[in-house]
Order: C-alpha cells, then structure tokens, then sequence
C-alpha cells in the first residue's frame, strides 16, 4: 500500500531546493527569498514563489504579486492545510514585450490527505528591473493541439515531393 505525499519539508541550507531545479537551497532560492538578490528571470520568479509557499514566507508571496506588492502587509494567522510536494516547469517564454514573460507549470500537492495537482499558465512582468508575478493566464492543463489533417491533393508531409493521394495516403 502506497502512502500520499507528506509535502516538501522546510528549505534548508546544503539540500535540495524545493523548487526542483536541482540546486541547492543556498545557492538557488535562498538568495531570493532573503532578498539578496531579485530573480533574474520570471521563471526564476516563479520557482522562489512556489518554493515560498513550501516555506509558508507569505511576505514574500505578498511583495512578488502585482496586485498586492505595492500594499502594507499585514500577516495572517492560522495554518493552511496545503502541503506543497513538487514543482514541475514545462515552459517559461518571452512575450511579446521584452518586460513580460510566461511560465506554465504544474505544482503538486496534498491536502487533508488527497492528492492534487495546479496546473496553470502565469504572466509575469519586469517593472523597475525586478519579475513580479502579475496574474494566471490560464488554470488547468495545456490545451491539446489537433494534428493538421493532409488534404488529398496536398503536397505529402514525408517531403517526396508528390501529392499525399498519389505517395502515403493510401499506405496509411
């Protein structure tokens, strides 16, 4: 019998990042976290904010988020039952704009003891040389792309040179 993911312990120094970027703590999230540095990248942005919500360093979730950032924080009590357990990058890409970027990710996790996973894809903004992040683009996974369809009389995609009917349609 299998047991469910416990979620990630707290970042420590000399082990892995939670983030999984492979790195260690120290010389990965760390530095963010503890602003001694900005992020350099909005994927970069992105791994300390997840690998924040591990530590429970809402401040720094609150300071890295458009609509909130430029607000006095005021911290929270309680405990919040979600266990983050693993990150997953799939893309970061440049917008169109220079300052703009986008990170698709799936970021798993546990919750009185079920299994989730938010899949999401997430624009962030350079404002005054710092990423923050500004809003979800999309929640839920990548939508699947439909194969082009190869009409009869289209060149054939195996690069022959002839029309699909008369190469590959009728092998298929």
């Amino acid at each position: 019998m299998a047991s469910s993911p416990t979620g990630l312990d707290q970042p420590q120094r000399g082990q892995p990042c939670p983030c999984g970027s492979g790195k260690l703590f120290d010389a990965c999230c760390e530095p963010l976290l503890t602003r001694q540095r900005p992020a350099a990248t909005a994927e970069e942005l992105m791994r300390s904010r997840f690998t924040a919500h591990v530590a429970r360093d809402d401040r720094y979730l609150h300071e890295t988020y458009a609509p909130t950032a430029k607000l006095p924080y005021v911290e929270e009590t309680g405990e919040t039952p979600v266990r983050w357990t693993k990150l997953v990058v799939h893309s970061h890409e440049l917008g169109k704009q220079p300052d703009t970027a986008f990170v698709e990710f799936s970021a798993y996790y546990t919750e009185e003891g079920h299994e989730g996973v938010l899949e999401e894809k997430s624009e962030f903004h350079r404002i005054d040389g710092r990423w923050i992040f500004t809003r979800p683009v999309r929640q839920g996974p990548a939508p699947v792309k439909a194969a082009v369809k190869v009409g009869r009389n289209d060149p054939c995609p195996c690069g022959s040179g002839k029309k699909h009917k008369q190469c590959c349609l009728g092998k298929a």
